[in-house]
Order: structure tokens, then sequence, then C-alpha cells
């Protein structure tokens, strides 16, 4: 399936000509491997991959005994796998290179050395656990891996034509008009299928739910695998928060309570665990920013945050893992959007999940003032601009996930924050508009941003 990260690696292969390795650093099932092994083939003579989930005895002595004599450790290499190298045509692949950290620290005296180049994948590789006896080299170039995108979505299911419309219209900020339906349509699938290769492969490959369905369960069972392997010594927190994510993003205000996870809790105690979650690639944070000001990080309160999941197709299965349900009629009544629950979060999630994917950091703005009710607002998301002026930086993003609401909350903030506001979005079901200000956009737009 294609995928937007295979330009990176090819504009790295091109730029930096072996004088750097590159890191694909994602979530477990994200699709690392598949690429990696996809752009050696197609871009290279030959290659290795090194797959140290699967390494034995021999290959380790190999990296143990030959490092420092890379001559001698390359022919080792070669002999072991039967694969001849070419200099300068030919790529090593270190796969899941966290399980053996003294081959990532070898990439600086590997790249020096100049002869191959290097990509590396990994999960869970910038966990302490993972890199403390190591010196992280700087000729690592690390590129995040998300889950499939819309746009990448079409196309797993044969669409090359929706994406470059959508982008057309956009551009001209026009609506798409009668094929805005079936685009929506199109959405929904997307939303519930959610971006993980596997579930799209079997999504694409016979629209059953049900098997789709399974594919998801499979990762999250592998997520909880690994947050009893990896997260020692706090494995308990960090369960609770993962268990807890969709009844927290079910709230009105969606913030994470750890009040709801213990009486007691205090934000100090459970900041590790969610820079575990956030750093393993399983949820997005978005950070609550006390004004919308240029370097929303440095406004940031990090003890008010949202949590939401990296992928939302994982979120629904997640939400929904009574074994009662007939997953089948479930998922049909999410495709109508006849299903009676809260869909706020599952379209909130999602924008998350494109801004992420798009480049964003996420945050967000809340005043629950008791006093004045002009100052009682939340904005969704709050993005910065690109290029940066004087005035007018940060773009506020509200999202509705019916075609009935109000903005009064856009109304207040925008008569609040008049000179630090740049275009005010509000994205929703219905096909774009523009009114009063605001640019009203659809939900599949938000990638454009």
């Amino acid at each position: 399936m294609k995928r937007k990260i295979y330009n990176e690696l090819l504009e790295w292969k091109v730029k930096r000509k072996g004088k750097t390795a590159i890191m694909i650093d994602g979530a477990r099932r994200i699709g690392k491997s598949y690429i990696a092994e996809e752009f050696a083939k197609n871009e290279y003579k030959s290659y290795i991959l090194v797959d140290f989930n699967h390494a034995d005895r021999r290959l380790f002595e190999i990296f143990d005994n030959y490092l420092h004599d890379p001559g001698m450790f390359f022919m080792q290499l070669s002999t072991y796998y039967g694969v001849k190298l070419y200099e300068r045509d030919s790529l090593i692949i270190f796969d899941e290179v966290q399980l053996y950290p003294k081959a990532r620290a070898a990439i600086k005296y590997l790249v020096a050395d100049g002869r191959y180049d290097y990509i590396e994948t990994g999960s869970l590789v910038s966990i302490n656990r993972n890199v403390k006896d190591i010196v992280i080299p700087s000729e690592e170039h690390r590129i995040p891996m998300y889950p499939m995108d819309f746009e990448e979505f079409l196309w797993a299911l044969g669409d090359e034509t929706t994406m470059p419309f959508i982008k057309y219209c956009f551009e001209r900020r026009q609506p798409l008009g009668p094929v805005h339906r079936k685009t929506m349509d199109l959405f929904r699938q997307y939303m519930i299928v959610g971006g993980m290769p596997q579930a799209v492969l079997a999504f694409r490959e016979n629209r059953d739910f049900d098997e789709t369905d399974a594919a998801k369960r499979d990762i999250l069972a592998l997520y909880r695998a690994d947050i009893e392997k990896y997260a020692v010594g706090y494995e308990s927190k960090v369960k609770s928060i993962f268990d807890w994510i969709p009844a927290e993003l079910q709230r009105h205000e969606k913030r994470f309570k750890l009040a709801d996870l213990s009486e007691n809790a205090r934000y100090r105690s459970y900041e590790s665990s969610f820079f575990w979650l956030a750093d393993a690639k399983i949820v997005n944070i978005c950070y609550a920013a006390t004004e919308p000001t240029v370097g929303l990080k440095m406004r940031a309160d990090n003890t008010a945050l949202k949590c939401y999941m990296a992928d939302t197709g994982l979120l629904i299965s997640h939400t929904f893992d009574e074994q009662i349900i007939a997953k089948e009629k479930l998922y049909n009544r999410l495709l109508l959007d006849k299903l009676e629950i809260n869909k706020g979060m599952l379209v909130e999630n999602i924008v998350a999940q494109m801004l992420c994917a798009a480049g964003h950091k996420l945050y967000f703005y809340a005043s629950y003032s008791k006093k004045e009710a002009s100052d009682r607002m939340e904005i969704d998301f709050l993005v910065q601009k690109p290029d940066l002026t004087n005035r007018h930086n940060i773009s506020p993003i509200e999202v509705k996930s019916t075609t009935r609401y109000t903005t009064s909350s856009l109304s207040k903030f925008a008569a609040k924050y008049a000179e630090q506001l740049s275009t005010q979005y509000v994205l929703h079901t219905a096909d774009l508009q523009e009114k009063e200000g605001i640019l009203y956009l659809p939900l599949y737009m938000t990638p454009l941003l």
C-alpha cells in the first residue's frame, strides 16, 4: 500500500547521500518494516534486512566481534545473509533496532565509513530503558510514521481522484457540491476502519467489518502486552490511563480527570505514564494553552491535557469491547451516522489524529470562569501559521459532529483575542462555506490546514 513517507525516504536518499542514517519511529503495526523493505527493493541494487526481533546467536556474534572493523563486519554480514553488497548502492535495514541498542550506537561509525545507506525502524525507541546505555548518534535523522491518513486510505481502496478534487476545492474555497455526500461516506469509512495497515487491508479485501475489527483488536492486545513488558515500575498506571481513554473522551469537556482513576491521584505521579503512551505513539496528547500567542509551547499548562488515541479506528474497538455487541451491526450504524453515542469523541479524536499527521502539535484553550459568562469558553484546537507575522498568527478550530450547533465559544474567543487570531475554522460534517469571518470546512479537509 502506498505511503507518503516513501517520498521522505527518497528525499533523504537523494539529498543526504549516505551522510546520515534515517530512523523511522512509530507505533507497533504502523507499517515501518514494510515501507523500509519496499524502499530497499525499489531504490537499491541490493539490501539486507537485519530483524533484531528474530536474530540468533550467530548474528549477535557478528555485531559483537566485528563492528570495530567495518570491512570484516560487512563481509560477515554479507555472507550470513547471502546478499552481495554494492558500495553506494546497497541499503542495510536495522529492524526493531531498540531490541539491540548496540547496533543503534554503531550507526555513527557505519555512516562515517560511507559505503552503504542505513535505515532503522523502531517502536518505543525513545523510552529510557532502550537508550540508557548508549550514545544516540547525531548522524541519525528521525522521521515519525503515523497511521494511514485519509488520502492513503483512499489510495488503498483504489481511489486516486477524490483527494485531488478536495485539494482543488480547498485552494479555491469552494464547496464540493454533489460530491460532498459521497466523500463524507468515504470519510466515515476511514474513521471507522482507522489507519492501521492491517485493518485497512482487511477492509479493502472484503469490506467486512468483523474481520477489520478483529485486526484492530489484535493490535490493541499487542499494545496491552507492550505495556506489561516495557512500562516497568508503573505499568498499572499506564494501563489505567489506557483503559480510561474512551470514558474521558466521552465527557463534554474531554479533559483527562485523574480523579477518575484514583481519588488522590496527582499529575506528577502520573506524568511519566502519559509520556510513556505518547512515546509509544499509542496516544496523542493535547495540552491546554493559556493564551493564543506565538510559541504555544511556552504557554502550555502541562497539568491540563486531553488524551486522544493515535488511531480512531482503534479507539472505536477500544470503546466497544463488550463481546455481546454484534460488531457488523455496530459498524453499519456508525457508518450511517445512526448510533446513539457521543459522536463528538470520535470526530474530535480523528481531527487530532489528522492534525498530528500533518505536523501540528496539539493545543486547546479553555476558560471556566464562574463569574463572567463571556469568559466561559472552550476551543478544541489551536494551530500556528507556518509564516509568522507581527499579529494574527494563531487559528482557532472548533470541531462539530453534527450540522446543528452554535459557535458561541468561537465568538467569545475572537472578541477577546482579536489581535492574535488568524483564520477561524469550524470543522463539521457539512460542505465548505464562509460566513461572518469563519471558514466552515468539511472534516476531510483537516489535513490541508
